[in-house]
């Protein structure tokens, strides 16, 4: 690996959702001062990235943290960049109601759309309702449409599906972000941003402090929504896109600090000793 102070490239993946076009939007449209550090930009689907993830192919990459815990071994977490917090939790939605008390019963026979296996919605679920095993893998921004039209009896929605499944005519059953704050007290994991391992930990510092700059030069410019990030999310109203900004970044985003790193090492710990993901060896933080 080249030295940090000599120019170079470095592939880097996120998803086009509002939240992370606009924490990276300054770092990857030469917006502030990168010390020659240059970046090959990936945006897919998180599920995408997740998968990617277990074969290396990204220097730095969006991961969610469900991912981040099965792939320690090859990628560390960067301290900013993440999405975590209270009430930002994945919904479980359908088209019909069904009474709290019976929603274990319900979803061991229901039919359920999930937005990827590796994600932290999955794993929520997977810790709450273990006997729900008739899991689909769905496009996240399908999962709606496909519960409306009778394919599923139920999804696990995210990222803006949380602000439009009401108009869509569908119901919240549960909650998994309040499950888990109810069960566990502490903020619920969702994304972070990971280096993997074999990129010069002094790059890695770096790039940690470039997108704790660039997510400055956004807040600095909002509530004006950049060309990049209204490019990306061109089917999305502006309304809808700060709602996703303004739920996904918060002050975790910056830096995860203590609170959140006890809150990564509490999913850590559920889901490892559930049998959900393997125990890794090596500690999940850059630093």
């Amino acid at each position: 690996m080249t030295n940090a102070s000599d120019s170079s490239l470095y592939t880097l993946g996120f998803s086009p959702c509002p939240n992370d076009t606009f924490i990276f939007d300054a770092l990857v449209n030469q917006k502030i001062d990168t010390a020659g550090i240059q970046f090959e930009v990936h945006l897919e689907d998180v599920e995408t990235l997740n998968q990617w993830a277990f074969e290396g192919r990204l220097a730095f990459t969006k991961l969610s943290y469900n991912t981040i815990l099965q792939v320690s071994d090859q990628y560390a977490l960067l301290d900013s960049g993440s999405a975590l917090g209270r009430g930002v939790g994945p919904l479980m939605v359908a088209k019909e109601k069904i009474p709290t008390e019976d929603l274990s019963a319900y979803f061991k026979e229901a039919r359920i759309a999930i937005p990827g296996k590796n994600t932290t919605a999955n794993l929520l679920f997977s810790l709450a309702f273990p006997a729900a095993t008739h899991k689909t893998e769905v496009l996240f921004s399908e999962i709606e449409d496909r519960v409306n039209a009778g394919q599923f009896d139920c999804g696990l929605v995210i990222h803006e599906s949380r602000f439009t499944y009401q108009q869509k005519g569908l119901h919240q059953l549960i909650d998994m972000g309040e499950w888990w704050e109810q069960h566990f007290g502490t903020d619920i994991p969702l994304g972070g941003i990971a280096v993997r391992r074999d990129v010069d930990e002094t790059v890695a510092k770096q790039v940690e402090h470039f997108i704790k700059d660039s997510l400055q030069y956004s807040w600095a410019n909002y509530p004006v929504l950049s060309a990049y990030v209204q490019q990306h999310a061109q089917e999305m109203e502006e309304a809808v896109m700060r709602q996703h900004i303004d739920l996904y970044v918060n002050d975790y985003t910056k830096s995860l600090g203590t609170v959140g790193r006890k809150a990564i090492n509490k999913l850590f710990a559920e889901s490892a000793s559930r049998g959900i993901i393997p125990a890794q060896e090596k500690a999940i933080f850059l630093s």
